[in-house]
């Protein structure tokens, strides 16, 4: 089968070409996909509102679409589910993908055009396929079969044609037939609704077969991991799959997951490749494998703003172009798209690690951040702290959250961390003390406030059971697709309702 990785790399030469001119010239690409997209809206109510047809440069779109986050779009997007056509793009929407990331309790729906399920999604995937061939020309990845642990698909309730889903099982609903013949499980297995009764069944069918490939969430295929394991008796998943080489996964961050990985899946062939995408967008690829960031796509039609994460809720945010952004800059992006979304604040937060080529880490949410008392701690924070911490004690992370503890009249703030542990840390006090010195050297506003312990003390970190967030989540009806554990809040409406779920 080496014969496969050599084809891929001549039918995409034209390709990694072409993504080599968006490193080169990526202000004249990303000008280019906002005149197409401006372009094609500009016939729909919002091109006729906003004068599409007359918008030239970045300038004049930043200067008359305003800047929205979901909850502003929501009205229009109740109109598009209900049927209504030429409102933000050209037609009528059939998909819509339903996502609730991070546990919120109200379910978001996001259009998806027929333009960003196939410029955008497949093309991601077909590019994420050509870099990896380009980086492993001896891959033997298509000798076996790429798992998919999809998500849910169902008709929505409005009595029209439109469906509402996981993105993932809109995807898997589209895909040719022929992809089948190199994926496990089929597609009516993968798009059951009942999260456990398809990890028994994905358990039992994967396991007989020969997997190369998976991608997706690292939390939930660590489930999908361990029910193998416990299914087939075998100590790790190369006993299993000895052919596996590589796990193509995105969603949330992999590091507290990195040492779980290397321990159940030991073989030095093992690969992993990031990939950011979401219901609104693919975002970014990591094209080098000796870098640890994501190289931004520029050309899947998405035109990209970026707000200093500070300025984000205040009037009138600066919104920047790619040419105006900086290095180790934490910003909250923006985006328009082939999709009909306008401006649209899609609530990640990420920092350039470098602008030639324009590459990047994502940080954490635009929400999910503790600021109680001006320490302006986030997710990557966070992770470093975790993993310095789970490095010197020899623990390792599941899940874990983190919110604050108030100020009360005689006691002074502090952070409350609730982790579920894969293995328990030798020293749960030193891992504390890690992970406040770690926060220390990694923000400086989260050292000032800790100095003297004047306005906030050492962390509490508590060791939760096994099954904790599993029982949560699934109280919340969000087991298995691209649902995933708020990392950190600015209340501790999580911590709280994670104590219900607490069994010793």
């Amino acid at each position: 089968m080496a014969v496969i990785p050599s084809i891929i790399r001549r039918l995409y030469a034209n390709r990694l070409n072409q993504i080599n001119q968006f490193r080169i010239n990526p202000a004249g690409i990303q000008q280019k996909v906002l005149s197409e997209i401006l372009a094609t809206a500009a016939s729909t109510e919002w091109g006729r509102q906003y004068g599409f047809s007359s918008i030239r440069t970045a300038a004049d779109f930043n200067e008359r679409v305003p800047v929205r986050s979901y909850d502003d779009y929501q009205p229009l997007i109740e109109k598009l589910r209900a049927g209504e056509s030429d409102l933000t793009w050209p037609g009528s929407f059939r998909w819509f993908a339903k996502s609730s990331g991070t546990t919120s309790g109200r379910s978001k729906f996001i259009p998806v055009s027929r333009e960003s399920l196939y410029k955008c999604h497949y093309q991601a995937a077909r590019d994420i396929l050509a870099i990896y061939c380009s980086n492993y020309p001896s891959t033997r990845m298509f000798s076996g079969k790429a798992l998919t642990l999809g998500g849910s698909s169902r008709i929505n309730q409005l009595g029209n044609n439109s469906v509402s889903g996981d993105l993932s099982a809109i995807l898997l609903s589209n895909t040719p037939f022929y992809i089948e013949l190199i994926r496990t499980p089929n597609r009516t297995t993968a798009l059951i609704e009942d999260f456990e009764k398809k990890l028994e069944l994905i358990t039992k069918i994967s396991s007989k077969q020969n997997v190369t490939s998976f991608s997706g969430v690292p939390s939930w295929y660590l489930t999908l991991i361990k029910s193998v394991l416990a299914y087939t008796g075998k100590s790790n998943l190369l006993d299993v799959w000895p052919n596996l080489e590589v796990f193509f996964h995105g969603g949330i961050s992999f590091t507290p997951y990195r040492e779980i990985y290397r321990k159940l899946i030991p073989g030095v062939q093992m690969h992993y490749m990031e990939t950011y995408n979401a219901s609104e967008g693919f975002f970014g690829i990591q094209d080098d494998p000796a870098r640890n960031d994501m190289l931004l796509m520029l050309d899947y039609g998405i035109f990209y703003e970026f707000i200093p994460a500070g300025k984000v809720g205040s009037d009138s945010p600066p919104a920047l172009t790619l040419g105006e952004v900086q290095k180790n800059v934490n910003y909250a992006m923006v985006i328009s798209t082939n999709g009909g979304l306008w401006r649209y604040l899609i609530g990640d937060t990420i920092v350039f690690t470098d602008t030639n080529p324009y590459r990047f880490r994502i940080t954490g949410r635009t929400r999910h951040f503790i600021n109680a008392f001006g320490e302006e701690l986030i997710a990557e924070n966070a992770e470093k702290a975790l993993e310095a911490a789970c490095q010197g004690t020899g623990a390792a992370i599941l899940e874990y959250t983190a919110g604050p503890v108030y100020m009360g009249e005689l006691s002074r703030g502090t952070h409350e961390w609730l982790i579920e542990f894969e293995k328990e840390p030798d020293d749960l006090e030193k891992f504390t003390r890690l992970l406040d010195e770690t926060l220390k050297s990694v923000n400086s506003d989260y050292e000032a406030k800790r100095h003297k312990d004047i306005n906030l003390v050492m962390p509490l970190v508590k060791s939760v059971p096994r099954g904790t967030f599993t029982r949560w989540l699934r109280s919340l009806n969000k087991l298995g697709g691209q649902n995933k554990v708020p990392r950190l809040s600015n209340t501790r409406e999580f911590i709280e309702e994670l104590y219900g779920f607490l069994v010793f």
